[in-house]
């Protein structure tokens, strides 16, 4: 595993949500999912009556998190790109996921899960701190 993977690995084990991206009837759409990191693989927990699982199974998808609303000064975003497969989790991942939201959208939630074997990994980092802010303004 790469510097950037481990990076991007430990990263994303700091949020819990973020968004995987891949396309439905050749239109591209973008869905909420919580996520956690299992052995150098995300697993993902989404709604299965959005029927979004259906488009990413088996076909090659993004899913990115960041810390952009989180206030820090030092922000990141990562994104990970590789074919999608719906899974069986561990009762160790179940645990990993946490409670379940009650409803989406007005319906019970009802989880399916997906791991994702990345192939791409991309880390990119803004950094905001005053002092580095400085230094470009001279």
């Amino acid at each position: 595993m790469s510097t950037e993977e481990i990076r991007a690995i430990e990263l994303l084990s700091r949020v819990s949500y973020g968004r995987v991206a891949t396309s439905m009837s050749a239109m591209p759409f973008v869905a909420p999912a919580r996520h956690i990191v299992d052995d150098g693989r995300v697993l993902l927990r989404m709604h299965r009556g959005l029927g979004y699982h259906r488009a990413c199974a088996g076909s090659v998808v993004a899913y990115g998190a960041d810390n952009f609303n989180s206030g820090a000064e030092n922000l990141w975003s990562v994104q990970f790109t590789g074919t999608a497969e719906v899974v069986r989790p561990t009762e160790e991942q179940l645990a990993a996921f946490g409670p379940t939201p009650q409803v989406v959208d007005g319906e019970p939630f009802d989880p399916i899960y997906m791991r994702i074997e990345p192939q791409f990994v991309t880390v990119h980092q803004l950094d905001y701190t005053t002092e580095r802010h400085l230094q470009h303004v001279a």
